[in-house]
């Protein structure tokens, strides 16, 4: 016999009380009830019920036998689950939150691909550039880009890794100069990015050094991405942004890259879920997609 079914029909057995009950609720005859509790009794050698005509008891080692059962049991369920999950189409409600301009421009359309993909995937985006938190706020996912935090009880994928570049427009640069290092970008005006109102230096690397950090002169703080790269076109400053938000700008002439030969700072950005025992594919499928097609928007 099957050692997994006889479990089941034993767990059974004692659940309703009695062999005949088991019986109808498997589907199976009274006496091949018996066969199976038999089967494991002979097995361990120990006596797991004690049976008179009108009822039956657990002995004290059929009790933690009992216990035991029920959770392998339960565990093979939750195996049969995960194999299922993973056949099944992912469906049902995908909470995604995300910064905005990055998540707009990037991690979007990516999601949008994969909920036509799967016409079962519902998808609930929020784009704010403000920290939400996923037990509260009750997201299965959170775009982040840069430093993470406290990271417990969450996992962390790198999913994009941006990279930094300074510009600035022809006018600006006929009008001041255009800075060969960055270094030199002390006598410039800079538009820097505001976020909860914390500015954040710009960053370039060094070999086997930690990176630069300046934080240029500036009259222009901002806490939008797009703008901050438009004062740049009006000529306004030099801008310290991601080089998928200004590749159009620097490919039609309205911007210009400083510093295109020295390697540019590369500002990550990570998925982050709950941990879990059982991640659902949903949110898996989401991971996996962006990890594999961000990149691809990034340079």
């Amino acid at each position: 016999m099957d050692r997994l079914t006889s479990m089941a029909v034993f767990v059974k057995a004692v659940d309703l009380g009695s062999f005949s009950a088991a019986a109808d609720a498997l589907a199976l005859s009274g006496p091949m009830v018996g066969k199976h509790v038999r089967f494991l009794e002979d097995r361990l050698g120990v006596r797991l019920l004690t049976r008179t005509t009108r009822r039956q008891n657990l002995t004290e080692f059929g009790r933690a036998y009992y216990e035991r059962c029920r959770a392998i049991l339960a565990e093979n369920d939750a195996a049969d689950a995960l194999a299922a999950d993973q056949l099944d189409e992912p469906r049902g409600r995908l909470r995604v939150t995300m910064p905005v301009h990055f998540g707009r421009r990037c991690v979007a359309p990516v999601l949008m691909a994969l909920a036509r993909q799967y016409p079962a995937l519902e998808l609930d985006l929020s784009f704010s550039d403000r920290f939400s938190d996923l037990v509260e706020d009750g997201y299965d996912l959170a775009i982040r880009t840069g430093e993470l935090g406290d990271k417990a009880g969450v996992v962390a994928r790198r999913v994009a890794r941006q990279r930094m570049v300074v510009s600035a427009s022809p006018d600006y640069l006929a009008r001041h100069g255009q800075p060969a290092r960055p270094e030199e970008l002390g006598g410039h005006q800079g538009i820097l990015y505001r976020r909860s109102g914390q500015i954040r230096p710009w960053l370039f690397p060094r070999d086997g050094e930690p990176p630069l950090a300046l934080t240029p002169s500036n009259r222009l703080r901002l806490d939008d991405l797009d703008a901050i790269a438009d004062a740049a076109v009006a000529g306004m400053g030099l801008a310290w942004l991601p080089y998928w938000l200004v590749r159009e700008r620097v490919q039609a002439g309205a911007l210009v890259q400083l510093f295109p030969d020295q390697p540019a700072f590369l500002y990550d950005a990570y998925a982050l879920w709950l941990q879990t025992p059982h991640l659902p594919r949903k949110v898996r499928l989401a991971v996996d997609a962006l990890a594999e097609a961000l990149p691809g928007y990034m340079s």
